[in-house]
């Protein structure tokens, strides 16, 4: 005998939930069903229409009987997306970035190309995004299936600090003070010499970038504290702005790198005299380090990498700070 739509429907609806609750699920479907089709029939509907059209508003029986096992049919539910989503961010920004950056360190010094760096780094990175937004996901899955309580929950003492836009009379301060020192710290440098050696100081940096190469990297300390003002009379953080900061982040980070890897940023005597002061510990050192390049190439690597670090941070700050400046206006 074939079966009815309703008979398919409850039992449709009905196998996936336990075996103790079925029975009173289906005498439950059954009477608010019928009741549903007579009520149409009585308006001059079919049976046959009737019985369709109840079942048809019903919906899916998957989810009506998700409905009455209380089991969710998302990933995760409003009471742990926000505590999932803001965890993730958190690691996306952590984990990856010390990740790909220990890597690229790592392969730098052991004499890797540009192109292993790269292709070795991104792989990695990619490798790690992966597992990191699996597992983090993962874990919340069984948090919301188990009904665990994570023991946390939001009060008023976790409201942010109101953010600075970075465009204040302190921060214009702080900014020209820097720039002040790290001029005259050059002309100190090329004048008296920083680095002592028993009699004259002599200088850290090349003798010869004068006048062309401190010349330029002078243009680039004035360009700075123009931006400065510019962006405290601006009052706010702008598409514009952050555009001029990530070129003049790139042009010093071109000016120091280019030089370093030319050898031409170090004064020759100073490495010279620190080869001499070293004696045999110092000859030591640079024959254990003789397969990645010696010590000044180690050296040259760590201080590469800590300015690309700062310059890509400044780079990242600006627009992180352009982007919350715009969604404040906009709100």
């Amino acid at each position: 005998m074939t079966a009815t739509l309703t008979e398919r429907y409850i039992s449709a609806t009905i196998r996936s939930l336990k075996p103790e609750t079925q029975d009173d699920v289906r005498a439950e479907l059954e009477a608010s069903i019928a009741d549903a089709v007579e009520a149409r029939v009585e308006q001059g509907e079919s049976p046959a229409d009737a019985e369709r059209a109840v079942l048809t508003e019903l919906g899916d029986p998957g989810i009506l009987a998700a409905g009455y096992a209380d089991r969710p049919l998302h990933l995760i539910g409003p009471k742990y997306y926000l505590t999932w989503w803001r965890l993730l961010k958190l690691l996306l920004w952590i984990v990856p970035v010390s990740v790909v950056g220990a890597m690229v360190l790592g392969l730098l010094l052991s004499g890797a190309t540009v192109g292993e760096t790269i292709g070795q780094s991104v792989a990695v990175g990619m490798t790690v995004l992966v597992h990191l937004g699996f597992w983090t996901t993962l874990v919340f899955v069984v948090l919301e299936r188990t009904g665990a309580d994570t023991g946390m929950k939001w009060d008023v003492d976790q409201l942010p600090e109101v953010q600075e836009d970075g465009a204040g009379r302190s921060e214009l301060i702080a900014s020209l003070v820097f720039l002040g020192i790290a001029a005259i710290a050059v002309i100190w440098d090329r004048v008296r010499g920083f680095f002592p050696t028993g009699g004259d100081p002599i200088p850290i940096l090349n003798p010869e970038l004068w006048p062309w190469g401190i010349g330029a990297l002078f243009v680039l300390i004035v360009l700075e504290a123009g931006f400065a003002i510019a962006l405290f009379r601006q009052r706010r953080w702008t598409t514009t702005m952050a555009v001029v900061n990530t070129v003049l982040a790139l042009a010093f980070a071109a000016w120091v790198l280019v030089l370093m890897l030319r050898g031409e940023l170090v004064n020759p005597d100073f490495l010279a005299h620190i080869v001499q002061a070293g004696g045999d510990g110092f000859a030591a050192g640079d024959a254990e380090a003789a397969e990645n390049g010696g010590i000044f190439r180690i050296l040259a690597v760590l201080l590469g990498f800590g300015i690309a670090v700062g310059v890509v941070w400044d780079i990242v700050d600006g627009w992180r700070k352009a982007g919350r400046a715009r969604h404040a206006i906009q709100v």
